[in-house]
């Protein structure tokens, strides 16, 4: 492994990852650097007999070349590579160091230190004695499974041994894999599918493969399933995992299971994204393509091959690995009131726990998902909110919120609209039920700095009706920047988590293109822009901005798309339309310049040949092409015979274009995310290439960022939620409205002008234009005070008239159409 030799050294106030010479520096033909492996891809593709070796006995002459001068002065470096001979091909003097096999820089964390470590430099400066409590627990835990779900029980375990969803719950395998066994590595959050068969608490119906004709059988093929994967890893086989039919939609699950059982053949990580995330730090391995388990086993063999862990126990390699390159880049940060008036904190300061109230639900952990639970919620508390189903749908989500966190993610304690009383960070207990509280049960451990303690500048308004609500970038930032305090720094990057990222990094991976698709106003193109400068700085290895919105954004943008001499960026940005056509995405005849003397026709190339022509010159290196509107071009007509060569399989298949003659590939490092609105066009209408080859991912109205947010007496989470709800019964869900209509600059809406401004100019357009004009239909959303439906026309309102209707029609009435 390269980390074994590379290590990390700081140059003009920045980190850079040194790969040392093998005694030889290499220069090519007409580059003006200097490279140390000869694989190097700026190399590649050269007659090497026109490049240049100098012996390199000490290994420094990559130091001496950046002491000559500065970066910037080119003439000083000249000068040192002119007297010490030091010329390319050409005969031309060196100026650098490669920016990839020399000295690639890294990103930094708020600390200072590299984001990533070498393994060597990382194994340094962990302390390893830190956890011998943590150590001692993952022991304990083990030893309570085994104790009371021994390997020799599995084979005729009954169902409610296992199971969740059934009354005494508490005792089963399930509740114990994910709840009970928290130092042993999580596996909570999301619903409780990953356990393959449960019992819904709201119907007492029980969840399986509808293979089998009831739960017994369901349960018998997949009792039989973990007894075939503990057999296969006991005698070393956890890559044949893969191949147990009966546990293919429950790897989660599974892994932590077979690592309870067998420690010394896994490691305590289950989730697959971040198994290949430490497989692509320690090898050169192309994770896109390893089955689960496959990469369980690759990574265990992996860590056995550095041979600087032997003796560790698991639950310390694991938290090695978190510590030293965490995969998960963002944390959840979530504000929470500790009671009316924050009445609760000092209990919660004291005990290292923040709780909410709404206990008549129970234990949150007896439920087997949020649909399941929100119906309890409604039963629980209909009344108290007047069985307004968008408002009962809307606390219900904010107390099931407190089961997602995760170990990292930082709650905020407030008290009222502007005042922080601490930060903390949720630890590994998570969600808990307090049955030593006389009230306000719901509880998440948390390990509390009140040194963030403040007065925000402005009032949060919506605080004050909302318990547990998301904090947007734009707040945090001025949350951590308080001034005269001085914020121990986060050990990871953290802005509001986007775990869409991570779903879109996989589907990139596996398919090479890929469409975000859904209604008007869900965020199709910010999302993308925000995914593509995420997603291209970590690829590129660019320092991270603070968030990733507003003048950030646009800076990381500009920044991967500059040429820099090449035919393409690394990102390039186009919009499709009727007219654009395949002389404009490969190549054609366009008129130009001819030297003064009028125009000419030329052969151009298009803007996706132009990216590929770049991605071939800069092999190993990203490049993205965000094509927004996807649906609105031709595709068929835009692509021609390429559409074949963007599969994955086909990558650097040649073809021969049939107007400039010209051989063309497309290279595996090119990748294109289109966006698509479907109110204008379903995918289902799409041409059968195009969703054959690209993956899709849908994003829905989300009115999560609008609870608690009023525009005078309206709640604008519940407008949205009430008003989807009727659109759905009607248009179905391509059509629904999308929760940015009502943000402007990433904020909920707070005047009622701009509120009334927004449906009358915006939002009844376009729901007319949904309906075909039709009033009654019209009137079914908005009701009757807005919309005429005997003279086919919207009423004229002021603002003042709107805002009373919307609010009687879509909260007050919620729910009676």
């Amino acid at each position: 492994m390269s980390d074994k030799i590379s290590e990390t050294i700081k140059y003009e106030g920045k980190f850079f990852r040194l790969t040392p010479s093998t005694g030889t520096v290499i220069c090519s033909k007409t580059g003006k650097d200097i490279h140390h492996n000869e694989d190097c891809q700026h190399l590649s593709g050269g007659d090497q007999s026109t490049w240049r070796f100098y012996e390199d006995p000490d290994r420094l002459t990559w130091r001496r070349l950046i002491d000559a001068a500065p970066s910037n002065d080119h003439d000083g470096r000249r000068k040192f590579a002119q007297v010490n001979g030091l010329l390319n091909g050409a005969g031309r003097p060196i100026i650098d160091a490669c920016d990839d096999c020399v000295l690639k820089e890294v990103s930094v964390t708020n600390d200072g230190r590299p984001v990533r470590m070498t393994l060597t430099e990382a194994l340094a400066e962990f302390d390893r004695s830190s956890l011998a409590d943590e150590v001692a627990k993952a022991n304990a835990e083990i030893e309570k499974v085994h104790h009371d779900f021994p390997l020799s029980a599995w084979t005729d375990m009954p169902l409610d041994r296992y199971a969740l969803g059934v009354s005494d719950y508490k005792s089963t395998f399930c509740y114990l894999m994910e709840y009970g066994t928290r130092e042993l590595g999580g596996i909570g959050g999301g619903s409780a599918r990953k356990h393959m068969i449960f019992r819904q608490k709201k119907d007492q119906l029980w969840y399986h493969d509808r293979a089998f004709a009831d739960e017994q059988q369901a349960w018998v093929h997949l009792r039989q399933g973990f007894l075939e994967a503990f057999s296969s890893v006991e005698n070393g086989q956890v890559a044949a995992v893969d191949g147990i039919e009966a546990l293919r939609s429950g790897p989660s699950l599974t892994a932590k299971t077979l690592y309870v059982y067998f420690p010394d053949h896994m490691l305590p990580i289950y989730a697959r994204d971040y198994v290949r995330h430490f497989i692509s730090l320690l090898s050169d391995e192309d994770t896109s393509k390893l089955e689960p388990f496959e990469a369980h086993a690759m990574l265990k063999q992996l860590i056995d091959a550095t041979g600087h862990f032997a003796g560790w126990h698991p639950r310390e390699i694991m938290h090695f690995l978190y510590w030293w390159n965490n995969p998960k880049q963002d944390a959840s940060i979530v504000k929470i009131a500790p009671g009316a008036g924050a009445k609760y904190w000092q209990e919660c300061l004291n005990g290292g726990y923040i709780c909410v109230g709404w206990d008549d639900v129970g234990d949150l952990t007896a439920y087997t998902s949020e649909d399941d639970f929100v119906e309890a919620f409604r039963s629980a508390y209909g009344q108290e909110y007047k069985n307004n189903r968008s408002k009962i749908t809307a606390k219900g989500r904010e107390l099931w919120r407190l089961t997602q966190l995760q170990a990292g993610d930082l709650i905020v304690a407030n008290k009222g609209v502007q005042e922080i009383l601490a930060v903390g960070r949720v630890t590994e207990t998570g969600y808990h039920w307090r049955d030593d509280r006389a009230e306000y049960r719901h509880a998440v451990a948390v390990d509390w700095d009140p040194s963030y303690a403040q007065t925000l500048p402005e009032a949060e308004k919506s605080w004050g009706t909302v318990t547990v609500a998301n904090v947007p970038a734009r707040l945090w930032r001025g949350i951590r920047q308080k001034p005269g305090v001085t914020i121990k720094p986060d050990p990871v990057k953290v802005q509001p988590a986007d775990p869409l990222f991570m779903a879109l990094t996989e589907a990139l991976a596996r398919k090479g293109q890929l469409v975000l698709f859904g209604p008007p106003g869900t965020g199709k193109t910010y999302t993308s822009l925000r995914f593509a400068a995420w997603w291209l700085s970590q690829k590129l290895g660019l320092t991270p901005e603070p968030s990733l919105d507003g003048a950030a954004l646009q800076r990381v943008l500009s920044k991967l798309s500059q040429r820099n001499g090449r035919s393409a960026g690394h990102l390039t940005q186009v919009t499709f339309h009727p007219a654009f056509g395949y002389e404009d995405f490969i190549e054609g005849f366009r008129p130009v310049e001819n030297g003064g003397s009028g125009l000419r026709l030329s052969l151009v190339d298009g803007v996706f040949k132009r990216i590929c022509r770049a991605a071939e010159q800069d092999p190993g290196r990203p490049y993205l092409l965000l094509i927004d509107e996807i649906n609105r071009g031709d595709i068929p007509k835009i692509f021609g015979e390429l559409i074949t060569l963007l599969e994955k399989d086909k990558r650097g298949l040649t073809v021969v274009l049939p107007q400039s003659g010209e051989d063309f590939s497309v290279p595996s490092n090119v990748h294109v995310l289109g966006t698509m609105n479907t109110a204008d066009r379903s995918i289902r209408l799409l041409d059968s290439a195009l969703r054959r080859r690209f993956a899709f991912e849908e994003l829905l109205p989300d009115s999560s960022l609008l609870y608690g947010s009023r525009a005078g007496k309206v709640d604008l989470g519940e407008l949205l939620d009430e008003l989807n709800r009727r659109v759905l019964k009607d248009l179905g869900r391509e059509r629904q409205i999308g929760h940015s209509f009502f943000l402007a600059d990433g904020r909920p809406l707070q005047d009622e002008a701009m509120l009334a401004a927004v449906v009358r100019n915006e939002v009844l357009p376009l729901l007319q234009e949904y309906v075909y004009d039709d009033y009654s239909m019209l009137a079914k959303f908005f009701g009757p005070e807005i919309v005429d439906v005997v003279d086919h026309r919207l009423n004229e309102l002021s603002n003042e008239k709107l805002i009373d209707a919307l609010y009687a029609e879509l909260q007050v009435d919620a729910g009676v159409r």
